[in-house]
This record gives C-alpha cells, structure tokens and sequence, in this order.
C-alpha cells in the first residue's frame, strides 16, 4: 500500500490510463479489469438485511466492521475508484460431477484444489497498483483479496463485470461464475465502467432445486446456517444432524449450484499453474484422507486453503462424508480407529457416522436375506 496522496496531472488522459491498466492487468493473469465509483448504498441494504436475518451464523465478522464494509474511503481514507479484477479457477479435465457420484470419493470445492489464491491474486494486484503509481502517477491504493472489509460482489456488479444471481455468485454472460474476485482502492479519478443493471437468471430455479440443504432460501438471499460451504469451512463446532446426510461426499464447501448454473456452459477453465490440483485432490478416497495423521494434514495442505480449517474439523467432515459412503468394512474399521480421539468434536462425529455404516450394514442383510428367501420359494 502506498502512503503517498496522489498529485494528480491534470494532463493525463484517463481514458488511455484506463486502457493501459487493463492491459496490464490481462498481461498479469486477469481476465476482465473494470472501474467503478464508491457508491455501494444498494448493496448496503442487501448485507444489512441478510444480517437482521442472522443469515450469517457465526461469521461474526460479517457485522463487526459496520460502514467500513460499505464505505470504501473508511477503510482506506481517499478513495475514489475501485479498479475490480476477475482470474478464472477452474481447473482444465475436471469431472466435478463424477466424483459426486461416488460416495467412496472426497468431494473438495475446486476453488481449493490448488495453491491459496489470495496470496497470488494479491501480489499480481499490488504489482498492478504499483506500476500505475510508477508509470502513470503517485497514488493512494491497497490491493485487496478478501482481506478486509469489502462487498467485491457489489463492486464488481457495478463495475460491469457481472450481476449477482440467484445463488448470491456472480455471474458473468460470457464466463459463468468460476472465478476470484479482487480489488484495488485508488484515489484516482478513473473513467467509470457501465455497471450491470440486467440480470439474466429469468424463471431459472436450478441452483435453488440443487442446493442440497435448501441453503438458498429466496432468489438472492443464502442462508448461511444451512450452506454446505459455511458448514465444512466456516463452522467451528458440531455441525447439525439434520444436514449431515445431505453433505453426502462434500467434504470442503460446495459447488452444486454452479455446477447447476446455466451460465457455466461458458466457464473458461484455468491456465494458472497454482491452481491445478495438489496432491492428487481432485480424485481421491475419503479413507485415504481420514488416515492422513495430523503432520500429514499440515504438510498436504500447505499453501493451501484447506488449512485454515484445522486437522479436526477436516476429520469432523470427513468422518460425516463416511458416515454417507456405501457400507464397507474397510470404512467401519477406520472409524472405529479414531472412536476414542481426544478430541470430543471428532468422537461425536465418528460415533454418528459409525451409526450410519452399521444401518446401512443391518439393511443390507435384511435385504440379502428376503432376495434368498424369495429365490428359496422358487425352489
């Protein structure tokens, strides 16, 4: 962040400014550059509504901020524009919906197959807010990547870049909703971009049909309390026993309602060596990952978004996408191996998935048993 106030040349050509910032902006790895003004009063009374609702759960830094979040020159004093940047995350050959369907697979949000992109969409900001202080003149600027108070989805809507859908995304006509959002606050008087005042969902209901928990309670308003996303990531404790078995495989977040989307049709997929798959994330067995000790958390999830979910709440979910997987004995015998985990959290969440497993056991001899019954009859 610069400290410096911008003295600004009234000779400049903002316009050819604006034209040199989005070709610099594509040369670092941004798809779309936009600018947009401060004013987020629309948006404002959106976020404030969803939290009188207390849509947020425990997200208390949702609210702690107050106007800050709304207000961009509280946060960085000076603000004028807000230059609004969009890099796509989907990762090339990904089959998301087939290891849906397997409930012996771990499902991950694709978003954190790869490396944190906070870290690398922040510094390719910064270089960008840098050169523009460089190359065009002195300014006040911070780049920002979910690092501070900032309603990105509002911003971007209003710097052209999309409209906000049904499912709280947004969402791009010619890109879908595969992408990270980022900004940088400037104090210079950039040309504003046409924002998009049309949205384009229609009568389409299909990220409200597929959502698993009903998270999407009206057109534009998720309830956090119930999204698999806040559930598996946000959520600190137990994780409530009447949305356990629609988690199914989910193991961290949840893209149902993009993969539902329309509008993905035209998700351009990655190019970003950072985001591509780790460790083979994208296909693997949840007992594979239920076994990995601790160390081997830390280790595979370095650079990664996952670990900021800690080892415990990673065996939390993964012990409930157990409890959700077809019954085998491989499954039973791993839960039972961490049956008396010190931690109380884990414990309560292998205890229920073992619960599972052994229903899902009792059924299927049962079953097994009329089929012979009713071959024996025959005889």
């Amino acid at each position: 962040m610069s400290n410096s106030k911008s003295d600004t040349n009234p000779q400049l050509d903002f316009a050819a400014v604006a034209d040199a910032i989005r070709a610099w902006g594509k040369a670092l790895g941004f798809q779309q550059i936009a600018f947009t003004d401060t004013d987020l009063e629309t948006h404002a009374a959106h976020l404030k509504n969803w939290l009188h609702n207390n849509y947020h759960g425990e997200m208390a830094y949702m609210a702690a901020h107050g106007a800050m979040r709304w207000t961009p020159q509280e946060l960085v004093p000076g603000t004028l524009r807000v230059i609004s940047v969009r890099m796509d995350y989907l990762p090339p050959q990904d089959e998301p919906e087939n290891i849906l369907a397997d409930g012996n697979k771990a499902y991950i949000s694709r978003y954190a197959l790869g490396r944190d992109y906070h870290k690398l969409m922040r510094k390719r900001l910064a270089q960008l807010a840098q050169r523009i202080n460089d190359e065009i003149a002195p300014h006040n600027f911070r780049a920002l990547v979910d690092s501070a108070p900032v309603l990105e989805r509002g911003l971007a809507q209003k710097a052209g870049l999309g409209w906000i859908g049904k499912n709280s995304m947004l969402i791009n006509s010619k890109a879908g909703s595969w992408f990270f959002l980022g900004e940088i606050y400037t104090d210079l008087p950039l040309p504003i971009d046409r924002p998009q005042v049309t949205e384009h969902c229609g009568s389409c209901r299909a990220c409200i049909d597929i959502c698993p928990t009903g998270a999407i309670v009206a057109p534009n308003q998720v309830d956090a309390r119930r999204c698999i996303s806040y559930l598996t990531i946000e959520l600190s404790g137990s994780i409530p026993e009447e949305f356990r078995a629609a988690i199914g495989n989910r193991i961290y977040g949840c893209d149902d309602c993009q993969l539902a989307c329309p509008w993905n049709k035209f998700a351009a997929t990655t190019g970003e060596a950072d985001f591509q798959p780790r460790h083979g994330l994208a296909d693997v067995e949840l007992i594979t990952l239920f076994n990995w000790s601790e160390q081997q958390f830390l280790d595979n999830t370095a650079g990664s978004p996952i670990r900021r979910i800690g080892y415990l709440s990673w065996l939390r979910n993964i012990a409930v996408a157990l409890g959700n997987a077809p019954y085998a004995e491989n499954i039973v015998a791993a839960l039972q191996a961490r049956s008396a985990h010190p931690s109380e959290l884990v414990r309560e969440h292998v205890a229920w998935a073992l619960q599972q497993q052994l229903q899902r056991q009792s059924l299927a001899q049962q079953s097994s048993l009329q089929q012979h019954s009713a071959i024996i009859g025959k005889i």
